[in-house]
């Protein structure tokens, strides 16, 4: 009795503010985030959301597409940047839309809607006139003279069938649009979308250099 008890006596006392830890017990010890952490965490997460929201919005309501060539001059100017959205969209005459291709013309296109389906179109070659249901289009923002293409007069002119779009560029002296075969009436279904705004406009300075002009950044109509 006297050899067990010493043994009891020798083990190590517990303080009363030491926790008992059985065998195969986990201490779990919880971490705090320092607020530099917390916020930069915070922020970074926001800023995935966002991206992500951005892409979303991008991919299924806007895209960006670059202005190539000069057959919309003066309304846009070549590399200019325009935003386009195809969203619950049909076409309606005046709109400046973009083309996935025409009939034998692999590019995309932005050109000006000038009829759509059922109106009667009517191209006025010697007077630089257009005509659409027998009322002249007031059309202050074009350039050049509107030049016949290889597509004859009385081809072009009359009723535009149902689904197709009748378009041309701003700059009708060197559009190639509608007047042509090579693109001829244009699907409906191949309108990629309507331009919206112009995000990256340009001009011409006196020496007929083209230079960025943010001031010309405008919705377009």
């Amino acid at each position: 009795m006297k050899k067990e008890k010493s043994k009891l006596d020798a083990a190590p006392k517990r303080s009363a503010e030491t926790p008992a830890v059985s065998d195969g017990e986990v201490i779990k010890i919880k971490l705090k985030k320092s607020p530099v952490t917390s916020t930069v965490l915070d922020w970074l997460g926001s800023l995935f959301m966002a991206l992500i929201c951005v892409l979303i919005v991008m991919t299924f309501f806007f895209r960006i597409i670059d202005v190539d060539g000069p057959s919309m001059e003066p309304t846009l100017i070549n590399t200019d940047k325009v935003v386009i959205t195809d969203l619950f969209y049909t076409p309606h005459q005046g709109d400046i839309v973009v083309i996935s291709h025409g009939e034998q013309y692999d590019k995309a296109l932005i050109k000006r809607v000038i009829a759509t389906p059922g109106q009667d179109l009517k191209i006025d070659y010697e007077n630089n006139k257009v005509y659409v249901d027998g009322k002249l289009l007031e059309e202050d923002y074009i350039q050049g003279v509107t030049r016949q293409g290889d597509r004859p007069a009385d081809e072009v002119n009359g009723i535009i069938p149902e689904g197709k779009v009748f378009v041309m560029g701003d700059n009708r002296s060197v559009s190639l649009d509608s007047r042509f075969y090579e693109i001829g009436l244009i699907n409906i279904s191949d309108i990629i979308g309507k331009a919206q705004l112009d995000i990256i406009p340009h001009t011409y300075d006196g020496n007929g250099q083209r230079k960025l002009d943010l001031s010309k950044i405008r919705y377009l109509y």
